[in-house]
C-alpha cells in the first residue's frame, strides 16, 4: 500500500530555516514525480513545488522561489523541501503528494502532513 510520510515541521521565528522530508514506501519511488502541497488554516490547499522523477527539473510557487528547493533521493525513497527565509505566510500544514503537478493534486496518495508554524 502507498505511504507516505512527512517530517520536520516545527515552531521556528521568521527569517529561520527548516527542512522537511517526506519517506515513500509501497511504490516504486524513482518512477514518480513528487509534489508538495500546504493549507494554512482557514484555507483551502496551496500547491508549492514539485520535481521530475530523475530530480532535474523543479518548478515552484512564485512566492516561494529563491527561497525554497525541492530535492529528492532516489535511493533512500526520500523527498525533501529545505526552506529558508521563512515567512509568517508560510505557516501551513505540508503535505507531499505522488506525481508530477502545475497545480492542487486530487487528494489521493498525499501524506498525514507535518505542521510549519512562523511566528516571533
Amino acid at each position: 500500500e502507498v505511504q507516505l510520510v512527512e517530517s520536520g515541521g516545527a515552531l521556528v521565528q521568521p527569517g529561520g530555516s527548516l527542512r522537511l522530508s517526506c519517506v515513500a514506501s509501497g511504490f516504486p519511488f524513482s518512477a514518480y514525480g513528487m509534489t508538495w502541497v500546504r493549507q494554512a488554516p482557514g484555507k483551502g490547499p496551496e500547491w508549492v513545488s514539485s520535481i521530475i522523477t530523475g530530480g532535474n527539473k523543479t518548478i515552484y510557487l512564485d512566492s516561494v522561489k529563491g527561497r525554497f528547493t525541492i530535492s529528492r533521493d532516489n535511493a533512500k525513497n526520500t523527498l525533501y523541501l529545505q526552506m529558508n527565509s521563512l515567512k509568517p505566510e508560510d505557516t501551513a500544514m505540508y503535505y507531499c503528494a505522488r506525481g508530477y503537478y502545475y497545480t492542487v493534486p486530487r487528494r489521493d496518495y498525499w501524506g498525514q502532513g507535518t505542521q510549519v508554524t512562523v511566528s516571533s
